[in-house]
């Protein structure tokens, strides 16, 4: 039997990277977030794990020795601002919480290091100072890295979601890494995920409003907490889910039940809504997954979230590397 390895996931929110690392054989040593309500969620369903409630800046590592020289530093971080937004104060934040995990490299000096953020942190000039930043930083700790992106609907997740990613290791295990590539030859349309989910309570039409639900979600966007309450995104997202016979505007406590009747009308207010279990599906979770919290609240938790399998193949490839020597 392979030994697990041991990482520490900082901005753990619901647990989707750490679920999905889980998955390729790790193990956590320490999750952090300081959210009370992702602690919950996390501890709901791992009640063993080790969970802090924390901010990421105030966190300090030599109070948990268990975390020193951990195999892997995990982070699905708050996105950054997109690139238009670069240098606005809202952007900050997100900003900060970047830094403090490149800086965590430091005190924890795991082997592995793997951070998942917009795509624009990888491909526009807008951040260029912000990788010159992450790379000297990383490369004056003996770090060789990758940045790449990733669009989960290659790995299954019936969304397209692309997401940014770096992965940096020591020189010694760098060699042996590569980006994983996609597991499925298919992308995941969003009638045939939730088709089954749709007919649960015995609605007559959800085998027809699957057939025409054929293209992948767009991407589930949690907004930030002072945001109103849930919908699945802007105008242009609204749209597209529309075309796919859903109301995008806010999210249904069930699904529809034997009675309702589905008017097949273009009018979106009309349509019927996905429900916040069926919000977790698109993310990937397991279905035995639970999302804690009033609706809005598992709502933002799931949008924020890693999709599981991405968080797998990312491991994964991780794993292979740290592994080469072992064989060496």
């Amino acid at each position: 039997m392979v030994d697990r390895l041991g990482f520490v996931d900082v901005c753990s929110g619901a647990g989707g990277l750490a679920s999905g690392l889980e998955s390729a054989g790790f193990s956590p040593v320490l999750l952090l977030d300081n959210k009370r309500q992702a602690c919950e969620t996390l501890l709901t369903n791992r009640p063993h794990w080790n969970v802090v409630c924390e901010d990421l800046v105030e966190f300090l590592p030599d109070q948990y020795p268990e975390t020193l020289d951990v195999d892997l530093l995990s982070a699905g971080l708050p996105r950054v601002k997109s690139s238009a937004a670069v240098g606005r104060s809202d952007s900050e934040q997100e900003l900060r919480l970047l830094t403090a995990a490149i800086y965590l490299v430091h005190s924890i000096q795991p082997r592995a290091l793997l951070l998942e953020n917009l795509p624009a942190l990888v491909e526009s000039s807008a951040y260029a100072g912000v990788r010159d930043f992450v790379q000297a930083e990383l490369a004056h700790l003996g770090y060789r890295f990758c940045w790449f992106v990733l669009n989960a609907a290659d790995f299954g997740v019936p969304q397209e979601r692309r997401q940014g990613i770096l992965v940096a290791l020591k020189e010694r295990w760098f060699h042996a890494f590569a980006p994983p590539v996609p597991t499925v030859e298919e992308h995941v349309p969003v009638g045939r995920a939730l088709r089954l989910s749709m007919a649960a309570r015995g609605w007559c039409d959800a085998d027809a409003w699957a057939a025409q639900a054929r293209a992948v979600a767009p991407t589930l966007v949690g907004g930030s907490d002072n945001r109103g309450g849930a919908d699945l995104g802007p105008s242009g997202t609204k749209r597209a889910w529309a075309r796919m016979g859903v109301n995008a505007g806010a999210l249904a406590n069930e699904v529809p039940g034997a009675e309702y009747h589905w008017p097949r009308s273009d009018d979106p207010a009309q349509m019927v809504k996905i429900t916040v279990d069926q919000a977790a599906l698109l993310q990937s979770f397991p279905p035995e997954w639970r999302i804690t919290g009033r609706k809005t609240a598992q709502y933002r938790q799931i949008g924020h979230a890693t999709p599981p399998p991405v968080g797998k193949a990312l491991g994964a490839a991780i794993a292979t590397a740290l592994r080469s020597s072992d064989c060496m």
